[in-house]
């Protein structure tokens, strides 16, 4: 079956994008059939698997989420990453404005992909730094969410503002959301704030922090430059590594 899962955290520079990216590309490379979803204006999960986000001739998420044109036509195959992708650009910051006023904003998201997820053992949404509409459609669509968080003190505080709105859509539209699992990323166990940040979140959520840990790592930095995930750009550095390792536990821990 399918698993749906949601990247999301409000405070940006957490690692949201490169996480949804590589373990995009690590599941891939463990024989899944993977879809990223960029749900971000940004289009920075577009540009890292390689696609320019400023040619999309074949139509963007905008276009998806609108009803313009169905998901299955804008979808690209990425050859640099392994995965399919639903690229996005700066035109999805309209999606925002459009989704308040229709009916049933919320599933939006889920109307429009909904006849394609089946295709594949894992989809991957790659989510906008804040909690607006899009982050609301994500997770309405999602089965689970995964959140990348930085082991910082101001990391903590919005946590607990994610976890709420995590609630708040369990409880009206999507009953069945769970937290799949928080990774820590940019982890730097030399570093006593680390440290006592990542205790901090193993004696609150248990086996809902995740084992694996993603370090600071230059290779990681410099593969979105390079238009590929880090498991391609430098397959043998310590980032590649430890999405691999995140994509294992992640397999045996959602059965994907």
């Amino acid at each position: 079956m399918t698993r749906i899962i949601a990247l999301t955290n409000q405070k940006g520079g957490v690692g949201k994008t490169t996480t949804a990216v590589n373990l995009a590309a690590s599941l891939a490379s463990l024989k899944r059939r993977v879809l990223l979803i960029d749900l971000d204006p940004q289009g920075h999960a577009t540009m890292g698997s390689g696609v320019d986000k400023h040619d999309l001739p074949a139509g963007s998420m905008l276009d998806v989420l609108l009803g313009d044109r169905a998901a299955r036509d804008v979808m690209i195959r990425s050859d640099a990453a392994g995965y399919a992708l639903l690229p996005a650009n700066g035109d999805l910051t309209a999606a925002e404005v459009d989704l308040l006023d229709r009916e049933g904003r919320e599933r939006c998201l889920d109307r429009a992909v909904g006849d394609m997820v089946a295709d594949f053992d894992v989809v991957l949404i790659d989510c906008p730094p804040s909690l607006n509409m899009l982050t609301v459609n994500a997770l309405t669509a999602s089965h689970g969410v995964l959140i990348p968080l930085q082991c910082e003190f101001y990391a903590l505080e919005g946590l607990s503002a994610l976890l709420d709105t995590v609630e708040q859509i369990r409880e009206s539209v999507n009953p069945t959301l769970a937290l799949d699992g928080i990774v820590r990323t940019m982890y730097d166990s030399r570093n006593s704030l680390t440290r006592d940040v990542s205790n901090q979140l193993a004696n609150y959520f248990g086996d809902q922090l995740l084992r694996a840990a993603i370090p600071r790592n230059v290779r990681v930095a410099e593969a979105p430059s390079h238009g590929l995930p880090v498991t391609r750009y430098a397959r043998m550095s310590r980032g590649s590594h430890a999405y691999r390792v995140l994509a294992k536990e992640l397999i045996r821990r959602l059965a994907l």
